[in-house]
């Protein structure tokens, strides 16, 4: 079963510079990013192989959500090689996130 990938200062740049990329950057305390835990679970595994689906835990990697000057989460970014293409700020719907993953892919 495919999951999520966990983002750090490490790997993030290598890991969003090829293909299509969503970057959920959220924390456990965050009662929407809570919410939309499940449907990033559940688009990592519809979309493995197609789309890497990511997360970065604002609370343990501050320095990645100072970098891209993260105000409001839970916030998602989407790459596709590289490039930053769009940002969904706040709980959205898995079909939303779907169109726009259906999008860039």
């Amino acid at each position: 079963m495919a999951g999520y990938i966990e983002l750090t200062e490490e790997n993030y740049d290598e890991t969003i510079k090829d293909g299509v990329v969503l970057v959920d950057f959220w924390a456990p305390w965050c009662g929407p990013c809570r919410m939309i835990a499940p449907v990033i679970d559940k688009l990592a595994q519809d979309y493995a192989g197609k789309a890497k689906i990511c997360k970065v835990n604002t609370d343990e990697h501050q320095d990645l959500a100072s970098k891209f000057g993260i105000r409001s989460i839970p916030t998602i970014y989407f790459y596709k090689d590289g490039q930053k293409i769009d940002e969904m700020i706040g709980a959205s719907s898995e079909q939303d996130l779907k169109n726009k993953l259906d999008d860039l892919i």
